[in-house]
């Protein structure tokens, strides 16, 4: 699907009119928040829908709204992508705690085995792509707010695509370099950790530590990028330009429907993952976020007006659903020297408390004219690891 498409899309379902009163209202919010409690309940203000569907995607607006327990999508949704999280907005507090820390060595073993059946894709294909040393920051987020700036209310690391930013289209992103070096042009990028113990240089900026995101941004230690194949059998090539997002940003009021955090210690992540809480680790080990991704899409659609029905996870089995086919499966793993618990936090949404069941992960699909998806297939088809 090219921009010709992807703005129709757009058009019928009215989404960069709802994201940009969403915006505005956040702002007003979060200037009410300066000097008296936070608003809230000012979500529902936003919705604009025409009453158009894009055929084979959810409705937009209230109806796909009402999906999640808080009644808003958090990263995966038009409608409750932007501001402060419903419930808990107004709080003094706004998190971690030491409450939210917990030591990684007195956690049981809780990793879950899925067995591989006859024919199953063993392969697996890496990009590597650097740690952004270089410092691609901003705070906006091109799937969920395209158009708008500051869409995200948090800062982004990114990776791989030399430019991405809410006036990123598919052309933009197709004439950009890349931080890989396979010639990988996807766009990777999740909220950056902070060193809550020293002031960044954003501590005033939007997106930052006007929206209570304070710290200096920690640079990942590794960040190893893999697609992976499928317990069940063969995989199928990603289209070019899907967009998916894994996680909920907005998971501490939501619920836990659309979370997909883990976070562990070097040494320790192949018996222990920790979705609710940060880890503390022992010296010497690391912390760990690893992100795995829906690796099941519906073979029609790069994009959908949540954000997240064209694609879905695999059951325990590690079978898709019908009418869903097995795609290469992403998988993310940042490893980061943070200072000692309880003095680090992932950035996010003012009123989550930078929960650590808040971490989500954004991926746009920029594989070179589909050249670099064939051959990544083909290892993972053929049980061979390349990259």
């Amino acid at each position: 699907m090219g921009k010709g498409a992807r703005t129709s899309y757009r058009t019928r379902s009215s989404a960069p009119l709802a994201d940009k009163r969403k915006a505005t209202i956040d702002r007003i919010a979060i200037a009410i928040g300066r000097s008296a409690a936070s608003p809230t309940g000012l979500d529902a203000l936003a919705v604009c829908n025409l009453g158009l569907d894009a055929p084979g995607t959810q409705t937009s607006g209230a109806g796909a709204a009402s999906q999640s327990p808080g009644g808003a999508q958090g990263d995966g949704g038009n409608t409750g992508q932007q501001g402060n999280g419903s419930g808990a907005a107004g709080q003094s507090n706004d998190g971690p705690t030491a409450a939210d820390f917990v030591d990684i060595t007195k956690v049981a073993p809780n990793v879950p085995k899925v067995r591989r059946q006859a024919g199953a894709s063993t392969g697996a294909f890496t990009s590597r792509c650097g740690v952004n040393k270089q410092g691609q920051h901003n705070s906006d987020n091109d799937i969920v707010a395209p158009g708008v700036s500051n869409g995200a209310h948090h800062v982004h690391d990114y990776v791989g695509n030399r430019k991405v930013d809410f006036n990123s289209t598919n052309e933009s992103l197709s004439a950009q370099g890349t931080s890989c070096t396979n010639g990988d042009q996807s766009a990777y990028y999740w909220p950056v950790l902070r060193d809550t113990t020293r002031q960044g240089p954003d501590a005033n900026a939007l997106g930052g530590g006007a929206e209570v995101n304070k710290g200096a941004i920690l640079v990942p230690a590794t960040v190893t990028i893999t697609y992976q194949g499928s317990p069940t059998g063969k995989v199928v090539a990603m289209p070019r330009f899907l967009r998916i997002i894994t996680g909920d940003a907005k998971a501490f009021t939501n619920g836990t429907k659309n979370a997909n955090a883990h976070w562990s210690c070097t040494g320790f992540e192949n018996k222990v993952q920790l979705t609710d809480k940060y880890p503390i680790c022992p010296s010497g080990s690391k912390v760990v976020r690893s992100f795995a991704f829906q690796s099941c899409w519906d073979g029609r659609n790069v994009d959908s007006a949540d954000h997240r029905s064209h694609v879905a996870f695999a059951d325990a089995g590690g079978n898709c659903a019908s009418g869903f086919k097995a795609i290469p499966q992403l998988t993310m793993r940042l490893t980061y020297k943070a200072p000692a618990a309880p003095n680090f936090a992932v950035d996010g949404f003012q009123g989550q408390q930078h929960n650590a069941i808040t971490d989500h992960n954004d991926f746009i699909n920029m594989m070179m004219t589909g050249q670099l998806m064939k051959q990544a297939v083909s290892c993972i088809n053929s049980g061979r690891r390349c990259g």
